[in-house]
């Protein structure tokens, strides 16, 4: 028999079982769509999370109260409060000459309210250099002045979806709003983010540091931003970070530095890990699919044993119907892969309309294994009945036996 005869015989084979074709070809296709969806939820994560922190901004460095130890697990992000972190501490690190801006941050939550409209908003406290520290935008007017950061001024700074429930599509610039007990003139209106790091950036008032203090009878900072020169000088800007604070809090190191780099490779390292867990766990479905083929082609041997015979006694060599076995295993196998995965990449393409802000994509690296895991595996487990039908003797065979 010509290699273009084994095929078409196959092909004949396959369609004389239709369903038990298409049964075979469904399970060996939402084998490798499972591959692509969820390795694609995986990889989708780790991209969304580097979105995130490089929306930030750049060269970044999060000062947090409290001193976490840590060896080989992830970067604290929440310290223990040993001392607080003051205005002082803030402005002290600006001496340092590997960090360029220094953003001290305050953050509460207050009934914000303009005629007859209140909102429970998140309250951040900083200064102007946080519009550079975090990369932030304007749609309208302009961010928190330039001034003494001891000094409080009625002045802020609000979301792009707050603007819109507040005033609707009223001017809101030069408006005067009551935050809490206080008031503050809106002075800018940020442009619309959406979420960075799970907060809110379009439902958010920002005013001066100061300002927020009073407003929350507060003395000690959430956190410190700092960004450093550039690039290369974060580990020292790090270092010098926590040699400024140690000899202001009587040579305790009781802070934890996280830069921008750092969380983003531990957050690679782990995503990534879950990738490769999920696409294992995703591949057991065509290892399933696999034997699901080698028990289609077991019992067609047994249903084709004349046929079997027949071929033997025209002359097909052993070799010839191990062949024609396994050719049909591959087409299963193949077709079936192609077909999960184009669903795959085609569910991929839907949710991403469904949630635009989630990137699903599936690495290249899963969709070549699913392709190939699911070509080994129908061809391994066709072997199996490929080899029982070469054993059959020709005339046992003719007579059904």
């Amino acid at each position: 028999m010509k290699l273009h005869d084994i095929f078409e015989f196959s092909l004949h084979a396959l369609q004389g079982y239709l369903s038990r074709t298409l049964l075979t070809l469904l399970a060996m296709s939402i084998g490798v769509a499972s591959v692509v969806l969820l390795t694609s939820l995986g990889e989708g994560a780790r991209l969304y999370v580097t979105q995130q922190f490089s929306s930030l901004g750049s060269n970044l460095l999060i000062v947090l109260p409290g001193r976490t130890e840590t060896t080989g697990t992830a970067p604290p992000l929440l310290g223990g409060t040993t001392r607080d972190l003051t205005l002082a501490d803030a402005q002290a690190l600006l001496q340092s000459r590997h960090i360029s801006k220094v953003a001290p941050i305050i953050v509460g939550s207050a009934p914000v309210s303009f005629a007859s409209l209140e909102r429970e908003v998140t309250i951040l406290g900083s200064t102007a250099s946080l519009y550079d520290v975090r990369n932030l935008k304007m749609a309208q007017g302009r961010f928190l002045p330039a001034m003494e950061w001891q000094l409080a001024s009625q002045v802020c700074v609000i979301g792009a979806g707050l603007k819109n429930e507040l005033f609707g599509a009223k001017r809101a610039l030069g408006q005067w709003l009551r935050v809490s007990a206080d008031r503050c003139r809106v002075i800018g209106v940020l442009a619309r983010e959406g979420m960075s790091i799970g907060v809110d950036m379009s439902d958010i008032l920002i005013m001066p540091v100061t300002s927020a203090r009073r407003l929350f009878n507060a003395t000690s900072l959430f956190r410190i931003l700092a960004e450093a020169e550039n690039k290369s000088v974060i580990e020292k800007a790090r270092l010098e970070i926590e040699n400024i604070i140690r000899e202001r809090h009587e040579g305790e190191a009781d802070v934890t530095v996280l830069s921008q780099d750092a969380l983003l490779k531990t957050f690679n390292k782990i995503l990534s890990t879950l990738t490769y867990s999920l696409g294992a766990i995703a591949a057991i479905s065509l290892l399933v699919a696999g034997i699901m083929i080698m028990n289609v082609m077991l019992v067609a041997v047994s249903q084709r044993t004349r046929e079997i015979g027949l071929l033997k006694a025209l002359g097909a060599g052993n070799h010839q119907i191990i062949l024609l076995f396994v050719t049909e295993s591959a087409f299963l196998s193949i077709s079936g892969a192609v077909l999960g995965l184009l669903a795959g990449l085609g569910i991929n393409m839907f949710l991403q309309t469904l949630f635009p802000e989630f990137p699903f994509v599936a690495p290249s690296w899963a969709l070549w294994s699913a392709l190939s895991l699911a070509m080994l595996t129908g061809i391994g487990f066709g072997l199996v009945p490929a080899g029982r039908a070469a054993k059959l003797d020709p005339v046992t065979a003719l007579s059904g036996r």
